[in-house]
């Protein structure tokens, strides 16, 4: 039986915004099994953001449950949350979230700290990572002296030392020329053949989703269909 890492089940979050309650999510259901290839396709405002917050327990529902490897994290708090965050998920983000005043090791060595890992021990960790990805020739440079295609490959660097389960791509290669975030891409699909790592694509980039073992289409906060690998992406009449 194919071990199930996140289950999402039924989960609605619902906003509040001038006495006005937005609908983000409706009632969400969704599992991604252990060692999956998942993209999360949807256009802009369909709820992709609020489900990758979900999945990435970065966020908790205002209704329903979220399992990740078998705990339940809804109602967790922000600590537990943090903790759990640290050991089982590793984020990408669009923007690369870097911090301006480190450099390309300490920004990578970062989350290790909060695992109580030893200096030289990240150092390690982190170093060994960056050489893997053809960083070592840029480790003591600050992110302004990076291109877009390096501070990526810095973000997916520090996504890793933690060893995650699950790594969490958010609009992997939206600020990405075409060559770059096909780069990119060929890193992920690494990590899913090679590492057997879970990897999650949250993009509206119809070309990004085509490397994905399964693709579930978002729409008012809701998945209203699924590809799975090979199948032709008809979307004209979901939108």
């Amino acid at each position: 039986m194919t071990e199930i890492i996140i289950d999402i089940r039924n989960v609605w979050k619902i906003y509040t915004m001038d006495e006005v309650k937005v609908n983000a999510l409706r009632g969400l259901n969704l599992k991604v099994k252990k060692g999956e290839f998942l993209g999360i396709l949807g256009k802009s405002g369909s709820g992709k953001s609020t489900a990758m917050n979900m999945i990435g327990s970065l966020d908790t529902p205002t209704k329903g449950d979220i399992y990740l490897d078998g705990v339940n994290i809804s109602n967790l708090s922000e600590s537990q949350l943090a903790q759990l965050r640290g050991k089982k998920i590793g984020f990408i983000f669009q923007t690369f979230n870097l911090i301006p005043s480190l450099t390309t090791l300490q920004n990578v060595m970062l989350p290790m700290m909060f695992q109580n890992i030893s200096p030289e021990k990240r150092e390690k960790i982190a170093m060994e990572i960056l050489n893997s990805l053809g960083m070592s020739h840029r480790l003591h440079h600050t992110p302004a002296k990076l291109s877009g295609g390096e501070r990526q490959r810095v973000a997916i660097a520090r996504a890793l030392v933690n060893n995650p389960e699950v790594v969490l791509a958010d609009e992997p290669t939206g600020n990405l020329d075409s060559k770059t975030g096909k780069e990119v891409v060929d890193i992920l699909r690494n990590l899913h053949e090679k590492d057997k790592k879970t990897i999650i694509i949250v993009t509206h980039d119809e070309a990004l989703v085509k490397v994905c073992d399964r693709v579930c289409y978002l729409k008012d906060g809701e998945i209203i269909k699924e590809f799975k690998k090979g199948e032709k992406l008809t979307l004209q009449e979901l939108r």
